[in-house]
């Protein structure tokens, strides 16, 4: 008897000091349990080398208090979603609509309490082809932005493979913007928070969005002088709009990464 009894004494001061002995009926052995569950606790020792109730369920290991085998019994997955799908096409023709495009879940999170990324992305755009086929370009109107990050999609090339026109770009001061630019956090909206008022920005005027005819985009501000007021708007969110005044114009463009855009 005096032999057993030591024994387990030498159970748990080695369990103290490493952390890795149970005692019967304890641990996270068949208890791991999803998302945040009070009731998946088992009596044994915790992660912080306390002995009593600990828990098996995904949010413990945020909490601090898991049985100490939890991390080899309940080993966690991360969340695994599959690639973008490609952008869909716009809602709506020759006006400023929504694209979106998706992604699917492979693998739910376990004994994690981490979540999935988001599954949908929306963003501005504009197709530049009626339901005829005829180019619809709009002429009037403000200048219509959306993210630089539009343009890496667009066509560099004609039916024919010829290459089509790179375009230009075009430096504003920003003037002014209405404040819901700056309270958008939509995925498809952040791009919003780089305009700031005083700030120089650059836009790329690129096919579809240049005319034809006058080589242009529309509010690119090509007949005005420096100390004309512009307006502009942003693809996604109209009521983020406001004021610039263009600055110049480079025929080969050198926007840097952030206050970049493109005319849409």
């Amino acid at each position: 008897m005096r032999g057993l009894s030591a024994g387990r004494v030498c159970l748990a001061l080695l369990a103290t000091l490493l952390g890795t002995c149970r005692l019967a009926e304890g641990g996270c052995q068949g208890k791991c349990c999803p998302g945040t569950d009070r009731s998946c606790t088992a009596t044994d020792w915790r992660m912080d080398r306390v002995y009593g109730t600990c828990y098996c369920d995904d949010t413990c290991q945020r909490t601090k208090d898991c049985c100490f085998d939890h991390p080899t019994v309940c080993p966690a997955q991360s969340c695994v979603v599959s690639q973008w799908s490609h952008w869909s096409g716009c809602a709506e023709k020759c006006r400023p609509a929504m694209r979106v495009r998706r992604r699917q879940v492979e693998q739910q999170a376990r004994n994690s309490p981490d979540i999935c990324p988001p599954l949908e992305e929306r963003a501005g755009c504009m197709d530049y082809l009626g339901h005829q086929g005829a180019h619809c370009t709009p002429t009037r109107g403000p200048a219509l932005i959306t993210a630089a990050e539009y343009g890496a999609g667009r066509p560099k090339y004609d039916l024919y493979g010829e290459p089509l026109d790179p375009g230009y770009c075009v430096e504003f001061k920003m003037e002014s913007l209405s404040p819901h630019c700056t309270v958008e956090n939509r995925h498809h909206t952040r791009w919003m928070q780089y305009l700031r008022e005083g700030y120089t920005v650059c836009v790329a005027c690129q096919p579809p969005a240049m005319r034809n005819h006058s080589r242009g985009c529309q509010g690119d501000g090509t007949a005005s002088d420096r100390d004309t007021l512009l307006q502009w708007q942003a693809v996604g969110n109209p009521r983020c709009r406001g004021t610039w005044k263009r600055l110049q114009r480079q025929e080969r463009c050198a926007c840097p990464q952030v206050h970049s855009f493109v005319f849409i």
